[in-house]
């Protein structure tokens, strides 16, 4: 029987593996969610460069948060990564959610950037 941890290193990949196939040289938005924050960065893949990041731990972030740990969270970084993306000259990602399932955090996250100018 496989670990858990194992068996989420597994799903990512798989999850990663479909994403770069439908690509077409899109930079990935990939999200990863601890118990405590949620970080996220666009990642251009044929480079193998990261072109912007957020998460709860920013300093402009942190201090009008609550906490890192909610939806609430995950919607602020969620604005300021699509902010810091167009400010680097990305309009379009692939929307990477790892393991997680696209559910409360990651799905608040997704949204916020999606209104915040994203598209995918």
């Amino acid at each position: 029987m496989a670990s858990r941890k194992e068996a989420l290193a597994r799903r990512a990949n798989r999850v990663r593996r479909q994403i770069k196939a439908v690509a077409n040289g899109r930079p990935r938005l990939s999200v990863h969610r601890s118990s405590k924050n949620i970080y996220v960065q666009v990642i251009d893949d044929v480079a193998g460069k990261t072109l912007a990041s957020a998460s709860t731990l920013d300093t402009d972030l942190r201090s009008s948060l609550k906490t890192g740990a909610d939806t609430a969270a995950a919607a602020a970084v969620g604005k300021l990564i699509a902010e810091r993306a167009t400010k680097a000259g990305v309009k379009e990602v692939v929307f990477d959610r790892g393991a997680f399932i696209y559910h409360g955090r990651i799905k608040a996250l997704a949204e916020a950037a999606r209104e915040g100018g994203l598209s995918f």
